[in-house]
């Protein structure tokens, strides 16, 4: 009875059901994982269950770990016996006694994810395929797609269709024979090979379903078809399966996911329980409502509604703002004011759809001394994409760079082994003079072999044009010449993954932030836009004791909670993405949408632009359809003035107007604060001026500037 003293009336349900199929319809902070782990410790604990018998499947490692240490303190050491795991590590150890019945032996090999990309490298140039077209990355994604689905090397071949999956065809049958032939297997062998024993060797299947009388799988909704198939068969001998999840947060259907393993669970277990846990002990009424009512507009759901006795709590805040400036001055001005009321900077996350978005929240919390940390992503500066970008344009300004030349003389690849990179180095040591000018006698440099020379030659050639050309161009114009003369975005093209197209999405951006550096400079140069945007890549200066605001893309908040959420560039086309609208996947963005809303614990926050910069264009851009889903009656909408607001339940409600955005610029600087100019240096606040603006004296001259900081590239130091 102890076990279930702290549960409410669904969740005893749920721990207590006798055995059978269960289904545990867990909304979002409702309890699932007290759930899952009581209803494991009352097995043990009442029931009578040994714990050799139970299987557990979690997602992470981490989130195994969590569930043993909570079972132990509610049941003893004698939790220490199950299998708590993940699908991968449950599956790497039935594989360590059963290998040899699939012609491996036990001591295999697991390939991580480098290691796999290497072998496929290896298999393209055995089948001598450009590895330009055909990029490992790329090609190892198809082949874990095909296993994720249960797909082998055979059947994959008898159902392509198109040149590029034809050649993934070919490129997967070699890959799988050697990781035979080296005793090895990948993460998704792990799962599909278990699979593949356990139907070929139907008495090695008996003795796991004999051995283990439960199943319980963590979040359910997250499962692809091989782990769906792996759970089915194991647990069909005593049918004591029990799955807890959420359909309405399955957001990851690029990764396999398949949202239809937990809509028809009943399908599959007709006798099944259903429990569905719908208090939620996280969020104010207000915030819960509001997300009910927008994912009720999905069709493919089972029904459930969220509701908490903590309160109605204020409004979900609708904010109209003209560009994605005003939409980061908002937020951090909001930052800034919600520690007045309790609510540290530690205590806001900002989610966005798309990881270039992060840009202009970065470059405004920089220049206020606000201190943020990016959550499952990297700064933008300090992307690697970024980073090769710059090194190429800080050389394309400095020639004699030679740290710069190293970074990219290879990225993309240009067939440049070590030793001739080695050489071409020696040889410039040697003669005294830079890198580049080294690739341009490559001819003279005998240990460098022809292709590698003429490649050299080649790089120097368009370094040495782009430089050329900078005088008379616009500083976006000379980095999009860059990115394509490179290759550089011809490589992303190529490798055909989403991982790709979001570092494509940051390079789009970093025009974007050229374009506008080019609209306000007067007399800009390359050297210029270098200088500025160094002020803003040196986030690192930001003292790391300060509480920090959390940064992050919607995909990476699952799990997570905040007592303040902002959910920014909710607009038509971002958010839901334009992809989800071409690819028909609505319903999966409306579940993201949820998800992020239901982070929130007091304040939610939608911001909408009219008009904004990214992927280096500017957009005119409707409301989200997802923030009319919200009734009006559960918001506050708000306006900087001449900004359009949302339409359908909220037009023609009262407005509140969004202060000045430059006024409040202005508030984050104080007299005395200690600031730096990427141009004019140090320098100390004088005092703030009316709407927006700043007067500076810079320690280098003396001088006394007066700056508006919505422009300025200034930053607290």
């Amino acid at each position: 009875m102890d076990l279930l003293a702290d549960l409410n009336e669904p969740q005893r349900q749920a721990v207590t059901c006798p055995g059978g199929p269960l289904q545990v319809l867990a909304g979002a902070g409702s309890g699932k994982t007290r759930v899952l782990t009581y209803r494991v410790a009352w097995l043990i604990a009442s029931a009578g269950v040994s714990p050799q018998e139970i299987l557990a499947i979690t997602f992470t490692n981490k989130a195994a770990n969590e569930m043993k240490e909570r079972i132990e303190s509610l049941v003893g050491p004698v939790a220490r016996t199950m299998w708590v795991s993940t699908f991968h590590a449950a599956c790497a150890r039935i594989l360590r006694k059963e290998a040899p019945h699939l012609g491996y032996m036990n001591n295999f090999t697991i390939y991580d994810t480098a290691d796999q990309v290497r072998l496929v490298r290896r298999c393209l140039k055995e089948l001598d395929l450009d590895i330009k077209r055909f990029t490992p990355k790329g090609i190892h994604a198809v082949i874990s797609s095909a296993k994720n689905q249960l797909i082998g090397p055979q059947e994959f071949t008898g159902m392509v269709d198109g040149f590029y999956d034809d050649t993934a065809a070919r490129v997967y049958e070699l890959y799988q024979k050697m990781l035979f032939t080296n005793n090895a297997m990948d993460f998704d062998d792990l799962i599909m090979l278990t699979v593949t024993l356990f139907k070929a060797f139907p008495e090695r299947l008996g003795h796991y379903q004999h051995s283990f009388r439960h199943i319980l799988v963590d979040e359910y909704q997250d499962t692809n078809h091989s782990q769906y198939r792996l759970v089915n068969l194991l647990g069909r001998q005593h049918r004591n399966v029990c799955v807890v999840g959420d359909d309405d947060q399955s957001i990851y259907s690029w990764r396999g996911a398949d949202i239809r393993n937990i809509l028809d669970f009943e399908k599959d277990y007709p006798d099944a329980m259903v429990v569905k846990l719908e208090q939620n002990y996280r969020s104010t009424q207000t915030i819960l409502s509001a997300a009910n009512s927008l994912v009720c507009n999905n069709s493919d759901r089972k029904s459930k509604k969220l509701w908490t006795d903590a309160g109605e709590g204020e409004p979900v805040r609708v904010v109209a703002v003209s560009d994605e400036h005003a939409e980061a001055r908002f937020v951090a001005g909001e930052v800034n004011r919600l520690r007045g009321e309790g609510i540290p900077p530690g205590s806001v996350a900002v989610f966005y759809r798309i990881n270039a978005q992060s840009r202009v929240l970065e470059d405004i919390f920089v220049r206020y001394g606000i201190a943020y940390r990016v959550v499952g992503g990297t700064k933008f500066y300090e992307r690697a994409e970024i980073k090769d970008a710059i090194a190429y344009l800080l050389l394309i300004d400095n020639p004699a760079d030679s740290v710069s030349f190293m970074r990219v003389i290879n990225s993309p690849k240009r067939g440049l082994g070590q030793a001739a990179v080695t050489a071409l180095a020696g040889y410039a040591g040697s003669e005294g003079i830079t890198h580049l000018e080294a690739a341009a006698r490559a001819d003279r440099i005998a240990a460098i072999r022809p292709a590698a020379r003429k490649s050299l030659k080649a790089f120097q050639a368009l370094i040495t044009d782009l430089a050329a050309a900078t005088a008379s161009s616009p500083v976006a114009a000379t980095i999009e010449a860059m990115l394509a003369g490179s290759g550089y975005l011809d490589m992303l093209k190529a490798e055909r993954t989403i991982e790709a197209e979001g570092r494509i999405e940051n390079l789009q951006e970093l025009v974007g932030v050229a374009a506008e550096y080019d609209q306000r400079a007067v007399g800009g140069s390359l050297r210029g836009f270098l200088q500025e945007i160094s002020l803003y890549t040196d986030v690192d200066k930001l003292a790391v004791e300060q509480e920090a605001v959390t940064l992050m893309t919607m995909h990476n908040a699952k799990g997570l909670e905040f007592p303040a959420v902002f959910i920014i560039g909710a607009e038509e086309g971002i958010f839901p993405h334009s992809r989800s609208l071409e690819e028909q996947n609505l319903e999966e963005e409306r579940r993201l949408c949820y998800v992020a809303m239901t982070r929130a614990r007091r304040r939610l926050y939608f911001t909408h632009a009219t008009t904004r910069n990214l992927y280096g264009g500017r957009s005119y851009n409707m409301a989200s359809r997802f923030i009319e889903e919200i009734p009006a009656r559960l918001t506050r909408v708000e306006a900087e003035p001449g900004t359009r607001t949302v339409s359908g339940g909220h037009y023609g409600k009262p407005v509140t107007p969004v202060p000045d955005a430059g006024s409040a610029a202005g508030t984050f600087f104080h007299a005395g604060d200690n600031v730096v100019h990427a141009a004019f240096g140090e320098g100390v606040v004088t005092r703030v001026e009316p709407g927006g603006g700043v007067t500076v004296r810079f320690s280098r001259d003396g001088s006394e500037r007066t700056l508006m900081v919505e422009y300025a590239p200034l930053k607290k130091v």
